[in-house]
C-alpha cells in the first residue's frame, strides 16, 4: 500500500507539472490576444471606424481560455484522482490535440491552406505568419513542447485512473470515529465499580442488623 501510494503521488505531481506547462502556454496566448485586441481598438479609434473584431484575435483568445480551463480541470482531477474527472479531462485534451494536429496537417500538406481561413482585415494574421516563418525553429520547439505536454497529460491521467483514488482517507476517517465511542465504554466501566461499592455497605448493614436482632432474642 505504501509503494502504491508513492507511485500515485509521483504520477499526481507529474500530471500537475504537465498541466502547468499547458497553462503557461494558454496564458501567453491570452496575453498576446489581449495585446492585439488593444491595438485593434486603438487603430479603430484613430480612424474613427467601428469594424468587428477580426476572427484571428477571437480564435487566439478562445484557445488560450480553453487551455487554461483544461489546466484547472487537470489539477482538480490530479488532486482528487477521481475516475470521471480524469476521463473528462482526457477526452477534452484529446479533442484539443486532434484539432491542433488537423490544423498543422492542413498547413503543411495543403499548399493553398491560407484560403481555408477567412480574410483578416487587421493584418494581425499576416504578421503572425511572418513571425512564425522568421522564428520557425523556436516556434517549432514551443509547439512540440506544448503538444508533448498535452499527450503526456493524457497518459498520466490514464495511469492515475488505473491506480484509483487513495483508500487511506477512508481508513483515517474510520479511526477518527472510534475514539468517539470509547468514552461510553469508559463510563460504563467506571460506573460499574461505583455501583457495587455503593451497594456493598447496604448489604453489610442489613446483615449486621439481623445478627443483633437474633442476639437480643
Amino acid at each position: 500500500m505504501a509503494g502504491r501510494g508513492a507511485v500515485r503521488s509521483c504520477v499526481q505531481t507529474a500530471l500537475k507539472a504537465a498541466n502547468s506547462l499547458v497553462g503557461l502556454a494558454g496564458m501567453a496566448v491570452i496575453l498576446y490576444a489581449l495585446w492585439m485586441l488593444r491595438e485593434w481598438f486603438t487603430q479603430a479609434a484613430d480612424l474613427h471606424r467601428h469594424h468587428p473584431v477580426p476572427w484571428f484575435i477571437y480564435t487566439l483568445l478562445g484557445l488560450g481560455i480553453v487551455m487554461c480551463s483544461l489546466t484547472c480541470s487537470g489539477h482538480i482531477a490530479a488532486e482528487t484522482a477521481n475516475g470521471p474527472c480524469l476521463s473528462c479531462h482526457m477526452i477534452f485534451v484529446f479533442l484539443l490535440v486532434v484539432l491542433e494536429g488537423a490544423i498543422t496537417a492542413d498547413v503543411f500538406l495543403n499548399s493553398n491552406w491560407e484560403e481555408d481561413f477567412p480574410n483578416d482585415p487587421s493584418g494581425n494574421f499576416a504578421e503572425f505568419k511572418q513571425f512564425v516563418r522568421s522564428n520557425f525553429d523556436i516556434c517549432e520547439w514551443v509547439g512540440l513542447s506544448v503538444v508533448g505536454a498535452q499527450a503526456l497529460s493524457i497518459i498520466l491521467a490514464m495511469v492515475l485512473r488505473a491506480l484509483g483514488p487513495d483508500r487511506e482517507i477512508d481508513y483515517d476517517s474510520d479511526d477518527d470515529t472510534i475514539p468517539a465511542r470509547l468514552p461510553l465504554l469508559r463510563n460504563q466501566a467506571q460506573n460499574g465499580p461505583n455501583y457495587f461499592e455503593t451497594n456493598l455497605p447496604r448489604r453489610s448493614d442489613s446483615w449486621t442488623v439481623r445478627i443483633l436482632d437474633k442476639a437480643n432474642r
